[in-house]
């Protein structure tokens, strides 16, 4: 359950230690280079002093699993997963506008946002990437900085059950995160169960000028 409800306010340590997960789920969703294979047991080491929840526990799972790992298989563990499939890929507005020009738009307006409170993407990170979108909810905090992850939170459920289908050990970080958003509503669930069978929309156009190029029409997967 979201530690946010209508009848109770978060206390500042709340709001602090909800940050300080969302931080660690954008570190541990990034691709694990040296340096963050380097930090694994400094991170492990932090999700063990959050207090107990669901989100912590989730979180405990998957550190458990990536300190143990060699970095090679870490490396294409991720690389399969989230690289080479688009069910499974990180940058949301994909599963809300699939390959078409309003993709484009969403991303400039995504970016827009983050600039109206003092926060610029770094230079070739696009907006809607899942771990930019978790720093953004870290730094801004529960109101307007997870404004972007309730509005996709469709597609961080798709994600999620293709992790899951693929008994990926990252399933436990989207599952983390999803304990911390609002719970899925009746449309919500329809609407994933759509998307999970026919898939986003597909339009080949209009996506240069952010500098995306259009997801392969021929990948199944």
């Amino acid at each position: 359950m979201s530690l946010f409800t209508r009848d109770r306010r978060p206390t500042p340590r709340q709001t602090a230690e909800r940050a300080r997960s969302m931080r660690l789920l954008s570190l541990l969703l990034q691709y694990p280079d040296a340096e963050l294979a380097a930090a694994a047991p400094e991170l492990a080491a932090a999700v063990a002093q959050l207090p107990p929840s669901p989100a912590a526990e989730h979180l405990a799972r998957f550190t458990d699993w990536f300190v143990r790992q060699p970095a090679h298989q870490r490396e294409m563990h991720y690389v399969d997963v989230f690289d080479l499939r688009r069910r499974s890929g990180l940058h949301l507005t994909y599963y809300l506008h699939g390959d078409t020009r309003r993709r484009g738009t969403a991303l400039l307006a995504l970016a827009q946002s983050y600039r109206a409170h003092g926060w610029e993407v770094a230079d070739g990170e696009l907006p809607d990437h899942l771990p930019v979108a978790l720093e953004f909810a870290a730094l801004v905090g529960p109101g307007p900085g997870e404004a972007p992850l309730r509005r996709h939170r469709r597609g961080l459920q798709l994600i999620h059950h293709a992790l899951d289908d693929l008994e990926s050990p990252y399933r436990h970080l989207l599952t983390a995160l999803l304990t911390l958003l609002p719970p899925p509503t009746a449309a919500d669930r329809e609407a994933v169960r759509r998307l999970a069978a026919e898939g986003p929309p597909a339009e080949q156009v209009g996506l240069h000028p952010y500098g995306i190029t259009p997801t392969n029409p021929e990948d199944p997967r």
